[in-house]
């Protein structure tokens, strides 16, 4: 069984070259399909025990006995409707009844109390006192509130809030602009301006954020999109636009033909997941940029094709170079206002950038995925030597680093942060040496272990694996990032270099 499954986990894709089916897909870990209604339907038996009594040893029994809340079928919305309904009734007669007294106490005439009552079902008691209410409570009020306490202690999906800005660089309420911060941007602008910009110097004052206004050309500069000579950037620019829209006449016609119809499709059904709480992503002109994007990165890298997780990539850069033509917020922004000049500009702008970070990652994206598994593994080891206690909790409730890791590593930890905080995040990646590859392993571990508290709290599988994957830092902004970011750095100082010590 174990072989089986292991080899249906890194199945290739026969129709389409070159491309693979991820491993946890981009949200959720894997489940059985065959038994997505079954989890409710047994539940609700008297007979069954509670979910907190019977432990799952094992990712895969945890994958057995859980269902995506997405996918109740209607048999179960019904069977929920019409408890509902009995509890509404039940509530309703109590509260009529509660009615009738106050009104009574109210002296209110006789005539009309009666009429109330007769309208009122035969098996519906006034109750007169609050004493009175707890020694006549019958059977049927105690169901009652039973029932109402179990749906009460039903789980609810967490309704997240879309916290301050996207770029915000003040999410902690700090003052719009510092004496320190229009220093540090008068030093951006000095090494921008100049005849040949200072890279080692630039990436030095990036590592702490690149503030707003700099940010979309000191991003260009950093991922190689620009040249350091200033003379040469405009006719850098219009040739490598040129260019990508060049791709777009030569191959985007080619989504409709047989050995691309899956990729397209693929692309096509991952777009209006992306960050669907940001109503920017929403729109329809800017769905249709992403597919554009995607499709021809993918074709014109068939080693590894488009993978699910890749539409994520492109988010940063687009919110970045958008917010060089919008001075307010571009979480609401209608793209529809912008020329047509400008919006080119950004999609091959975010195209190419996009495409010289894959690059350093590609391996994350080829069959089998090898640069992950190989980043998962390092993770594994180096949480083993940080933090002794985590890494032999996990082993003792069977917690593979797999389960959680590997959309750590597909997805930058992209779904793990707001967009403000990936796009800070960014600033220092493109800063280090290697950040998008090498240094987001310590970032990872710092992240890990900034929850370790939660995580020695957990004391089986389901919620150890469920507070991994809905870790809470939709609060977060600059300051929980610079501080993670710092913990990075140091584990980086102390193991990097240190191989004797980074392995057991």
């Amino acid at each position: 069984m174990a072989a089986e499954s292991s080899r249906q986990f890194w199945k290739r894709s026969a129709k389409l070259p070159g491309s693979i089916q991820p491993v946890y897909g981009a949200q959720h870990p894997p489940l059985d399909p065959r038994l997505t209604k079954t989890f409710i339907k047994e539940h609700s038996k008297g007979n069954a025990l509670p979910l907190k009594n019977k432990k799952a040893s094992s990712f895969h029994e945890f994958a057995r006995n859980t269902s995506d809340a997405w996918d109740i079928g209607d048999d179960e919305d019904e069977d929920f409707s019409s408890s509902f309904q009995t509890l509404n009734s039940k509530v309703a007669k109590a509260t009529a009844a509660q009615v009738l007294e106050n009104h009574s106490k109210l002296r209110v005439k006789p005539e009309r109390a009666q009429s109330a009552l007769s309208e009122m079902p035969a098996n519906c008691k006034v109750i007169k006192s609050s004493s009175e209410a707890q020694l006549s409570r019958s059977p049927e009020d105690v169901c009652m509130r039973n029932t109402l306490h179990k749906q009460q202690s039903l789980p609810l999906r967490p309704i997240i809030p879309l916290v301050a800005r996207i770029s915000d660089q003040n999410a902690s309420g700090a003052p719009p602009m510092t004496v320190r911060e229009k220093t540090r941007l008068e030093k951006f602008r000095q090494l921008l301006s100049s005849h040949n910009t200072d890279l080692d110097e630039l990436r030095k004052c990036s590592w702490p954020g690149v503030p707003r206004e700099v940010r979309p050309v000191t991003w260009r500069l950093l991922s190689g999109y620009l040249p350091a000579n200033k003379e040469r950037r405009k006719l850098t620019l219009q040739r490598k636009r040129e260019e990508y829209f060049g791709f777009i006449e030569q191959y985007y016609d080619s989504r409709n033909e047989e050995h691309h119809q899956d990729t397209y499709r693929q692309i096509h059904i991952d777009i209006p997941r992306t960050n669907p709480l940001i109503p920017l992503f929403q729109q329809p002109l800017v769905q249709e940029i992403f597919e554009r994007i995607l499709f021809i990165w993918a074709i014109r890298h068939p080693a590894s094709g488009y993978v699910q997780g890749i539409n994520d990539l492109v988010t940063p850069f687009f919110v970045v170079f958008l917010s060089e033509h919008v001075e307010e917020d571009v979480e609401n922004f209608d793209v529809t206002t912008l020329s047509q000049d400008v919006l080119r500009s950004i999609e091959a702008d975010s195209f190419w950038c996009m495409s010289k970070l894959l690059d350093g990652i590609q391996d994350n994206y080829t069959f089998a995925q090898p640069g992950i598994q190989k980043k998962v593994k390092a993770l594994e080891e180096l949480v083993s030597r940080i933090d002794e206690q985590v890494h032999n909790h996990f082993r003792k409730y069977e917690v593979e680093y797999l389960q959680f890791a590997f959309r750590w590593m597909n997805n930058l930890l992209m779904r793990e942060l707001p967009l403000r905080c990936t796009i800070r995040l960014w600033d220092t990646y493109q800063s280090e040496p290697e950040g998008f590859s090498h240094f987001h392993l310590y970032v990872c571990a710092a992240f890990l272990i900034k929850w370790r508290k939660e995580i020695l709290d957990e004391e089986d599988f389901q919620g150890l694996l469920m507070l991994l994957q809905n870790l809470p830092t939709i609060h977060w902004g600059n300051e929980e990032i610079g501080l993670l970011l710092a913990e990075a750095y140091r584990l980086k100082y102390m193991f990097a270099d240190a191989p004797n010590h980074y392995r057991r």
